[in-house]
């Protein structure tokens, strides 16, 4: 399958954290929203797998704040745009993406990143295009169902860790109740734009994956095409 047609792209990253950067992924891909993006990609104590951290008390004005985020991610039907993510050694990787609902999506790396990350409404698969191999995960064992589905409860499905809103901005801090991967993810809204910002996925470890977004188009009807991927399975190879 050809990649979709990206606009420019800036920056670069070194080959040597290619293997970094898939394992970032994995992680934004499990643990999203992992996004993951993100997630759009408060100051909080990391989660560690012996158990997940409790919602706090939100006052009624992180209470609408949250609702506000709610409504945004339920509201669209396709987003696309840029993104820039940024690994927790500072290694810059740029791209294209497309949010269509109900489960699909598809993160494009530029060169010289190989990978794509793609789901089809079942599965998300990550593919390193240079060396030809994927890996699969079902979409609804993954936390990007908080965004994917056509119809989240934020409240209910995540846990609310900490809201902060300033300079126009409202963070959010959440993990997925299901916690298929210690770590949590933080939201960033821009509350004048009226779009998702940022988001940021935090391992079990502390580390930061950052993933920015930009020029950011929401409405369309994308390309089927965008949302299937060729996967060569050990049946196909001995063929």
């Amino acid at each position: 399958m050809r990649a979709a047609k990206a606009p420019p792209y800036w920056g670069n990253s070194e080959a040597k954290e290619m293997r970094r950067e898939l394992i970032v992924t994995k992680l934004f891909s499990r643990n999203f929203i992992g996004l993951a993006a993100t997630a759009i990609l408060g100051a909080m104590l990391s989660v560690s797998a012996a158990g997940a951290a409790k919602s706090v008390d939100l006052t009624a004005d992180q209470s609408a704040r949250v609702k506000e985020v709610a409504n945004y991610i339920q509201g669209f039907r396709t987003l696309q745009g840029e993104f820039t993510q940024v690994s927790s050694k500072g290694n810059v990787s740029k791209g294209v993406f497309i949010l269509s609902k109900p489960g699909k999506m598809r993160f494009e790396y530029a060169s010289p990143n190989p990978f794509v990350i793609v789901s089809d409404g079942t599965w998300v698969t990550i593919k390193n295009r240079a060396k030809d191999k994927a890996e699969e995960y079902p979409l609804s064992q993954t936390p990007l169902r908080l965004v994917l589905d056509d119809d989240v409860n934020l409240m209910k499905e995540a846990n609310i860790l900490d809201v902060d809103t300033k300079d126009g901005l409202t963070t959010i801090t959440l993990q997925d109740r299901k916690k298929t991967v210690p770590g949590h993810l933080i939201l960033v809204y821009d509350g004048d734009k009226k779009a998702l910002q940022q988001w940021v996925v935090v391992d079990g470890q502390g580390r930061r994956t950052t993933v920015s977004l930009e020029n950011i188009v929401a409405g369309g009807k994308p390309d089927p095409k965008l949302f299937q991927i060729e996967v060569r399975r050990l049946k196909d190879k001995k063929n």
